[in-house]
């Protein structure tokens, strides 16, 4: 802000410059958050902006986003342009959510989504303006089971481990996925969120079933392979845990600045009543906090009230719990999980008994859908 104040007020440029010049140094977090940078030195300058982007896009707004949008929902299935969220709302959501489960095992991933149409969705998605993240329900090596298989297996896909091959072959379809999601010559941005909710225990890589120091390699190896030896450059690496008690446990399997980009997290439980509002607000906080002292992203990764079963939720529960907090607030970005049947939704579609307040939700200045981003993000 002084900066400013030397530029546009001249003559008060002497006083203002001994101000600063008698200042101390900046701390080692002030001067990391000053200039962030994504962790991927390389990364696209499309990569990079999108990086720079979400990072200041928290101070006008939070962006809506939902898993799976453009491909299916409640009664319908591949319907060119259709999105539950755009029939509910009059927009699309700005994050489109994806996942790579099963990739090189079928043409389909974990939710039937077919891999090549995928692609296709993720190019248009980027075409529109819209944000891709990317997660990754990837099946348990030692046992061939799913990822809700939670014997434990980190150890065996760490260097040196029996099944590092296997995953390194997993990686090497991710890369050719990726090198793939090309517009008019320019890779598409991704945010990779792989390895989530660690805090809980239901996956095979979750806490209890591998030590914080097996998940840290992993995901530092993972890193290095993905932009190093693949040289892959369009992605943005997100740290995504399930619900945490304080920021220490936030950052017990924390794999280091150097590796990540996105401080974010999961919460399917302390959004579903205004009772739940300080929990939220305590857990927003914290990544808040962090994302800032790190020169990070912040955002709530994965979310949403299944069925939403009271009408009003949107604007009662969910926008009061997002906004209401002045450092809560500054996430870049939120996303719901998807719509796949009457009994297992996590947005509204049209006609469903809380779209009007849904309408109300997307109205409030600070959530910001498609037609609402402010900026060209990868610019």
């Amino acid at each position: 802000m002084r900066m400013r104040f030397i530029l546009y007020t001249p003559g008060f440029k002497l006083f203002v410059l001994a101000v600063l010049i008698s200042c101390s140094p900046p701390s080692k977090e002030q001067s990391i958050a000053s200039s962030p940078e994504p962790v991927d030195k390389e990364a696209s300058s499309q990569t990079k902006a999108l990086f720079r982007n979400l990072i200041t896009i928290g101070d006008e707004g939070i962006l809506f986003g939902h898993q799976d949008d453009l491909v299916y929902g409640v009664y319908w299935k591949d319907v060119p342009g259709r999105s539950d969220v755009k029939d509910a709302s009059g927009s699309y959501p700005a994050v489109f959510g994806w996942d790579i489960s099963k990739i090189g095992q079928r043409p389909f991933n974990i939710d039937s989504v077919n891999f090549e149409k995928m692609k296709n969705w993720i190019r248009r998605a980027y075409q529109m303006g819209g944000i891709n993240t990317i997660s990754w329900h990837i099946d348990n090596p030692v046992t061939g089971g799913d990822s809700w298989d939670n014997t434990p297996a980190v150890y065996s896909i760490l260097p040196d481990g029996e099944n590092h091959e296997w995953y390194i072959g997993k990686l090497d379809l991710f890369a050719d996925f990726l090198n793939d999601l090309k517009v008019d010559g320019i890779q598409v941005p991704v945010i990779f969120r792989p390895f989530h909710e660690h805090t809980g225990n239901w996956f095979w890589w979750g806490r209890g079933n591998c030590t914080a120091e097996e998940y840290t390699a992993l995901w530092q190896f993972t890193v290095n392979y993905l932009k190093n030896v693949k040289k892959i450059h369009n992605l943005l690496y997100a740290y995504s845990t399930d619900r945490f008690k304080s920021e220490e446990d936030y950052l017990e399997f924390y794999p280091g600045d150097d590796f990540v980009d996105v401080i974010a997290y999961d919460d399917y439980h302390s959004i579903k009543t205004l009772d739940d509002k300080p929990e939220l607000i305590r857990q927003l906080t914290t990544i808040v906090k962090l994302a800032e002292e790190k020169g990070k992203i912040a955002a709530l990764s994965e979310s949403g009230f299944e069925t939403i079963p009271v009408d009003d939720w949107w604007t009662t529960v969910l926008l009061e719990g997002l906004t209401s907090d002045t450092t809560a607030r500054k996430i870049s970005y939120c996303m719901m999980w998807r719509n796949a049947w009457p009994d297992h939704h996590y947005a509204p579609y049209e006609g469903h008994p809380s779209a009007a307040d849904f309408r109300k939700f997307k109205e409030d200045p600070y959530m910001l859908f498609l037609d609402e981003v402010p900026i060209d993000m990868y610019k």
